[in-house]
């Protein structure tokens, strides 16, 4: 079960509240967000919950059996929205596309690509500044230098970043200049991590694992949200599968999926999802028929000297043209629904 306190309960009253559920057989753990503070209940005992929600200091209370407990839509049916700021939000309501390269490798680079972004309306900017790659001889970023940079030249143009944390210890560093923490694939189950971003007031984007569930990618936020952070995003991003014929196979299944189990928006990154350069624009667009709040997609002046991930970058002209295609899927999904 989960319980939502008042704003006002008092410590005497929650003390009561949690000795009830206690006595129903459940285990509780207190959750204080940036939200609300709750109480969450684990255990298999059947309870009233009519008569426990008429304790003082209650102000709900909802049965959820999934695993995944404050993530799921079972309680909260309203939609989650986050708002970045600047008139910037990703959930439902509205289509969210953050584009740029797979590394951010330069200030010209960067001036370049966030020229592209501002003239074609993009809000929300996505580079690597540490970056996980297969071979230690691969360019791995330019780390916190290049993310102030990144900041400061974003800020210019009123541009929010989407950028990757690798490890627990840059989480603190990285604070004060991003405005999305990105957890990448490999370290969707990287618990620590998971539980150090619970203790953060930005928003986190998870990218579902490689070989990862659509019940462990909810597991993950679950950890998140637990920890204190209710500002979570879901990223399909395709998964491994022994189909070799595409880097991986984006799962769009996940986001209709996804929207049905929990109340946080979902993305869709087709670049990784599919990795092959031709077909992220059409991938993308199956995205937004699938449901998606938003298209994470690479995008390069000229992909074939980017210092990673060219083969699935969109140059300027095909990126211009997949952002005017996929606000006209949206008004058409739109149209639909």
């Amino acid at each position: 079960m989960i319980i939502q306190l008042e704003k006002t309960t008092s410590a005497e009253q929650k003390a009561d509240i949690i000795a009830h559920v206690k006595d129903a057989k459940f285990k509780v753990t207190e959750v204080d967000t940036q939200r609300a503070s709750y109480l969450v209940g684990i255990g298999k005992a059947d309870v009233d919950l009519r008569t426990l929600g008429q304790l003082p200091g209650i102000l709900d209370i909802h049965r959820v059996s999934d695993d995944y407990k404050l993530v799921s839509r079972k309680w909260r049916v309203r939609p989650t929205v986050l708002d970045l700021g600047d008139g910037v939000y990703i959930g439902e309501g509205q289509l969210s596309i953050a584009a740029g390269p797979c590394s951010i490798e330069s200030e010209a680079q960067m001036e370049k690509i966030m020229d592209h972004l501002v003239e074609n309306g993009v809000r929300l900017m996505r580079g690597g500044v540490f970056k996980p790659r297969s071979s230690p001889y691969s360019f791995r970023g330019l780390g916190m230098d290049g993310l102030k940079l990144f900041h400061q030249m974003a800020r210019a143009r009123g541009i929010k970043i989407v950028t990757e944390v690798m490890q627990v210890s840059q989480v603190e560093e990285m604070h004060d200049y991003v405005d999305v923490f990105q957890v990448g694939a490999r370290n969707t189950q990287n618990f620590n991590l998971l539980d150090a971003l619970g203790g953060v007031d930005k928003p986190v984007l998870i990218k579902r694992g490689i070989s990862g569930t659509i019940e462990e990618l909810l597991s993950s936020a679950e950890y998140v949200f637990s920890g204190g952070n209710e500002k979570l995003i879901l990223c399909e991003r395709g998964i491994r599968t022994f189909e070799t014929a595409s880097r991986n196979t984006l799962d769009l299944n996940a986001v209709p999926i996804l929207k049905e189990k929990t109340h946080l928006p979902v993305v869709v990154d087709p670049s990784h999802g599919i990795g092959i350069r031709e077909y992220v624009a059409p991938m993308a667009l199956a995205g937004i028929m699938a449901g998606a709040d938003g298209i994470l997609y690479e995008a390069h002046e000229k992909p074939e000297e980017a210092a990673s991930d060219g083969q699935q970058t969109l140059n300027f002209a095909e990126s211009a043209r997949l952002i005017q295609n996929m606000r006209k899927v949206y008004a058409l999904r739109q149209e639909l629904e």
